[in-house]
């Protein structure tokens, strides 16, 4: 058997490169670690290093004559964790961008959650480690 010690990255293409940027960096808050105006993917750091391998967020341009995307798409969607006292401000901060906030229940997990959808449609949660009892 495989031992995975965790996730590495997701890739995700994305059609608007700037507005998807503003979303995981600006609003949601994600580390760029790609330099500004280099072109290609743009990296953003989602979390801690494992053994050197950081958790990467990863968006891929598309060409302007990219198809467009069809159903199915295969990607359910993504989960970010945020820490239990910064998650009503999240809440918040999403809210005041004009952004639709759905609220969910981890099927599996006592935890605190939050569902809204990229600008490219892609469902991004949000998961607090603080208990829901």
């Amino acid at each position: 058997m495989i031992q995975i010690n965790g996730l590495a990255e997701v890739v995700l293409n994305v059609r608007d490169a700037a507005r998807a940027v503003a979303f995981y960096g600006d609003l949601l808050g994600l580390q760029r670690i790609t330099p500004e105006g280099q072109p290609g993917p743009i990296f953003f750091r989602a979390g801690q290093a494992t053994e050197h391998v950081p958790a990467l967020l990863v968006l891929v341009p598309l060409p302007s004559d990219a198809p467009q995307f069809g159903a199915p798409r295969t990607l359910h969607h993504l989960a970010l964790t945020v820490p239990a006292e910064a998650f009503d401000e999240a809440r918040a901060t999403l809210t005041a961008a004009v952004i639709e906030v759905r609220d969910g229940k981890h099927p599996v997990l006592a935890v605190r959650t939050l569902y809204v959808s990229d600008p490219d449609g892609n469902e991004v949660e949000l998961i607090s480690p603080e208990l829901v009892p």
